[in-house]
């Protein structure tokens, strides 16, 4: 049987369990449920934190524009982030590796196949690749989107089966649900085009991207034919929850 795979993204509210550091627990948990699902699923995890993680250790002297402080920042924090990933997945007898990637190796076709025959490679070997934007190169992520549009593109190039977006919300929420107070999840949409007049344009603690940066890394997924998932990356046994069917969280088809 061929194994499902999804490409697992994960921000840095999730990773934070919206609070100033990354989350170790939060880190355990999705090993746990990795390694409790490897026998069926293939996972591919795009991971943003490098900043957060930095930010646990330092504080940088601003000799330079924000920009360029979160970059170093990120520089600094990428080691700390996947040392925690290494260490927390090997106790649960999984393999990590890390993928640094930038827009600009999409617009490159030799690049596109680089990635896509790497990362092919390290899964096969039963090794989790751990992607985030090269923050030294590209501040994309940095400035909007948290990750989001770097996930669709990835999920994309690998032709994945699913595109899972952990975030601090149940999924999307209608407008009318948010304004009331009472917040109900659209669970199943097919499209976005129903999505983007019930989305709100507030961003998340730590995050850059909001909902409309997932509204549009969902149609990046779309347009390759690939589902994807908005769940409560917050919650623990998020993914096994998801695909079991017993939370809430939005499907978009």
């Amino acid at each position: 049987m061929q194994m499902k795979r999804i490409l697992l993204k994960i921000g840095s509210n999730t990773l934070t369990k919206e609070t100033s550091q990354i989350s170790r627990g939060k880190i355990e948990d999705i090993g746990r449920q990795i390694a409790f699902m490897k026998d069926e699923y293939e996972f591919i995890i795009v991971s943003s934190g490098a900043i957060a993680a930095a930010k646990q250790f330092v504080e940088l002297e601003h000799h330079g524009a924000a920009i360029d402080v979160k970059q170093a920042l990120a520089a600094i924090g990428q080691p700390h982030l996947m040392r925690i990933f290494q260490e927390n997945f090997r106790e649960l007898g999984l393999s990590t590796s890390q993928c640094l990637l930038s827009y600009s190796d999409f617009d490159n076709l030799d690049a596109k196949a680089n990635i896509k025959n790497t990362i092919n490679v390290l899964v096969a070997n039963k090794f989790i690749p751990i992607i985030n934007e090269n923050d030294t190169v590209a501040t994309d992520e940095i400035q909007f989107g948290d990750n989001d549009k770097l996930a669709a593109l990835t999920a994309a190039l690998l032709q994945v089966d699913l595109l899972m977006i952990a975030t601090n919300t149940d999924g999307v929420y209608t407008r009318e649900s948010i304004e009331n107070n009472k917040p109900e999840t659209i669970t199943s949409v097919s499209g976005v085009q129903k999505l983007q007049k019930e989305i709100s344009a507030s961003k998340s603690t730590h995050g850059t991207g909001g909902m409309q940066s997932k509204i549009e890394a969902a149609t990046i997924a779309q347009t390759a034919g690939i589902e994807t998932w908005i769940v409560n990356g917050l919650k623990d046994n998020f993914i096994v929850d998801a695909i079991t069917g017993k939370s809430n969280h939005t499907k978009i088809k």
